[in-house]
Formats: structure tokens, C-alpha cells, sequence
């Protein structure tokens, strides 16, 4: 076990180059190295030599390897299936929740989501212009933007009730305590 570690340890520079050039980043590449070596360490099989621990190596670090870009692949369709379905503006149903509830409700909401929702639906900016300000992909704005109007979605369920299952249409919400619905 010790002379399987050494020789993996002797290499270890050897093997995180080899994954950088296939993932394109230093730090994925070692994060990509310390995993194929606790599945290394994890194994039932190992082998004998040192020449035959390298090739052993290098075959758990390619599975790691390609497992991390399955990963990415199904992660980043997702991405794009969000894009798709959820389109830049809102939709007339997202427009109705935008009721005297929301101004009332989105102080409720945490800041990174309460600060999109302000942008984008109150404010009308663009969410590549908002993207771009925060620093992150539209992808990863877009994902955003469908998990606040989801967390106010259930805010409103939960404090609006009737309201927010109709879609805040004529919705007389008041300020105070005592809610008030017409539908």
C-alpha cells in the first residue's frame, strides 16, 4: 500500500498536467486528481508494481475524467432547457404575480434573489445587461431568476393562499394582516 501511494505521490504533478490539458483548468485538474486518488485508495484491486500502478492510475484518472465531463453535459443541457422555457421577460402568468403582494412580500425574500427580481421584473433591465454586472453567464442568471420567481411563487402561496393559486388577478391585498381577496 505504501509503495502504491509513493509511486502515485512520486507522479502526482505528472497526473494533474495530464488532466489540466483534458479540463482546462488547474484547479478542476486537481480537484479531478484528488478524486481518482480517494477511488484509488477506495479500491479492492490494486497492482503489483510500480510501472503497473501508473497505467492503473491513469485508467481511474480518464474514468474521472470523462465522468466530470458527463457531469458538465447534463448540467450544462439543463442549463440550456432552462433557457429555453424560460423566456428573457416574463411571461403575462409571471406579470400577474406581480400583484401588491410581491412589493409587500419581497423584503421576505433573500437579497441575491430579492435583488434580481427587483432588476429584471420591477426595473426592466435586460438579464444579459444584469448578467454581465454580476459577473456570471446568462445561463447561470437564467437559473437564478427561475429559483427567486419560484421562492416568491411559494411566498405568495403561502401568505396569499387563493390569490397566488389564481394568478393575483384583481388581487386587493392590503398592507396589514388582514387579507382582503376578490377573484
Amino acid at each position: 500500500m505504501i509503495a502504491l501511494e509513493d509511486s502515485i505521490l512520486k507522479n502526482l504533478q505528472t497526473f494533474v498536467s495530464f488532466a489540466r490539458q483534458r479540463v482546462g483548468d488547474a484547479h478542476l485538474a486537481e480537484d479531478v486528481v484528488q478524486e481518482s486518488l480517494v477511488k484509488a485508495l477506495a479500491a479492492d484491486r490494486k497492482p503489483a508494481g510500480e510501472e503497473d500502478t501508473i497505467a492503473w492510475f491513469y485508467r481511474i484518472l480518464r474514468r474521472t475524467i470523462i465522468d466530470l465531463y458527463r457531469r458538465n453535459d447534463a448540467r450544462s443541457r439543463a442549463l440550456d432547457r432552462f433557457e429555453r422555457e424560460l423566456p428573457e421577460a416574463p411571461t403575462d402568468d409571471d406579470e400577474r404575480l406581480l400583484c401588491r403582494c410581491f412589493k409587500r412580500l419581497l423584503p421576505s425574500v433573500p437579497e441575491p434573489y430579492r435583488e434580481l427580481l427587483q432588476q429584471i421584473d420591477l426595473e426592466g433591465k435586460e438579464p444579459a445587461e444584469v448578467a454581465a454586472a454580476l459577473g456570471v453567464t446568462k445561463n447561470n442568471l437564467t437559473v437564478r431568476l427561475h429559483r427567486a420567481r419560484k421562492h416568491l411563487r411559494e411566498m405568495l402561496s403561502r401568505n396569499c393562499r387563493a390569490c397566488s393559486k389564481h394568478g393575483c388577478l384583481d388581487c386587493t391585498c392590503g398592507e396589514s394582516d388582514g387579507h382582503s381577496h376578490r377573484h
